[in-house]
């Protein structure tokens, strides 16, 4: 084990670490090798709890997640290659890194880092996930500083700084997660409320989760090279303004799915409260979306509540319906041009767009390029750190 600032002062296999106070009613940070715990290993370190001081988890330790680990304003959670973070079985036992928190979790594509569960049996929805909290627009306040609060946790995000900066999140794979604490709040895997666009998001894999693989809630964050393998609810999901890119996107379906993409304008249960109003309005490069078989029914890719979206090179695989868009507003988009689809292959689809918002469009106008599509590539960027 490598020796690091936070864990100078760690003496024999059973001592106890108690960081500072916590803020809220997450309990004190407690680091604790061996028999003082319960870890999976004897050798593995147990960590959770608000951060008072920066910290690394260091490259050849495992690690225990027995609680919410916060990391809270002017702190640094540093993340080293090939580290291992195993979380005891809850919906209140996440990540999160609040607003002016950091996150440095840099793994490499032989040696990435990987948020797991524990048990000896792993389940979707074992745990809750990764949850970043940023500063940059999202539409369901009235805008300027105000926030809105996440739905696990009921922590601060939104603002107006574009170009808000919460770390660097790479070659990072969860497993398991998605553990809902209500019907109304669920983790999922990786969670980005109004994170913004001075973050990197790059080689990222939600895998085998209960509900959305990504999210994005708002916020400008742009993320590349997105796996989202056996997500139970939608694989990626952005709602409440989200604005920004996504390069090189792969979805794989399971037995049990729901969309490949949902798309929201707004949070339908919040509203669009910004002033001037604005819509999500991302940008998708290069995805991929593998179904289950068109017999299977379902849709590869739902917008609604007004969201704008510009998709390029686009290739969906095995499903009922391509594209399925509700209600008046998403339909101003398209006839705006502000949703467009370029470049796009459709393999076993019975039926490529369903236009449900009362526009006057269909596939011949709305799809470019059909059968050009290639999609995500996916082979040429996933080997060493993802699972199938």
């Amino acid at each position: 084990m490598k020796a690091n600032k936070f864990l100078l002062g760690l003496l024999a296999a059973a001592t106890l670490f108690v960081v500072g106070c916590a803020a809220d009613d997450t309990a004190d940070v407690t680091i604790n090798q061996g028999n003082g715990g319960t870890p999976t290993n004897p050798s593995d370190l147990v960590i959770g709890g608000t951060l008072t001081q920066n910290l690394t988890l260091t490259t050849g330790t495992e690690y225990d997640l027995t609680s919410a680990l916060i990391v809270p304003e002017g702190i640094t959670l540093t993340i080293e290659p090939g580290v291992v973070v195993r979380a005891t079985t809850g919906s209140d036992v996440y990540v999160a890194v609040q607003q002016g928190g950091v996150i440095m979790a840099e793994g490499t594509s032989s040696n990435p880092i990987v948020f797991t569960s524990n048990s000896a049996t792993p389940n979707p929805g074992d745990w809750g996930g990764l949850i970043v909290l940023g500063r940059a627009p999202i539409n369901s306040v009235v805008g300027g500083d105000a926030t809105s609060t996440s739905e696990i946790g009921g922590l601060p995000y939104g603002g107006n700084i574009t170009n808000d900066n919460s770390g660097i999140i790479r070659y990072v794979r969860i497993e398991y997660s998605g553990g809902a604490a209500d019907a109304a709040s669920e983790n999922n895997g990786f969670s980005f409320y109004g994170v913004g666009n001075g973050t990197t998001i790059d080689f990222i894999q939600a895998f085998e989760g209960a509900d959305d693989g990504v999210e994005f809630f708002g916020g400008t964050v742009n993320a590349s090279h997105i796996s989202v393998v056996g997500a139970q609810d939608d694989s990626v999901d952005w709602t409440e303004g989200f604005t920004g890119t996504l390069t090189d996107v792969y979805i794989e379906h399971r037995q049990s799915h729901d969309k490949g993409i949902e798309g929201d304008g707004f949070n339908t249960d919040i509203g669009n409260n910004s002033s001037p109003i604005f819509w999500s309005a991302p940008t998708i490069n290069n995805i991929t979306i593998n179904g289950l078989g068109s017999s299977n029914g379902n849709e590869a890719i739902r917008l609604r509540a007004g969201t704008r979206a510009t998709f390029n090179n686009v290739l969906i695989e095995g499903f009922e319906e391509g594209y399925d868009l509700d209600d008046e507003e998403t339909g101003t988009g398209v006839l705006a041009n502000e949703t467009t689809v370029t470049d796009i292959t459709f393999d076993d689809v019975i039926t490529t767009l369903k236009n449900d918002t009362n526009a006057a469009f269909d596939a011949s106008s709305f799809f470019s390029g059909v059968g050009t599509g290639t999609g995500a590539d996916y082979n040429s960027w996933n080997s060493g750190w993802t699972r199938n």
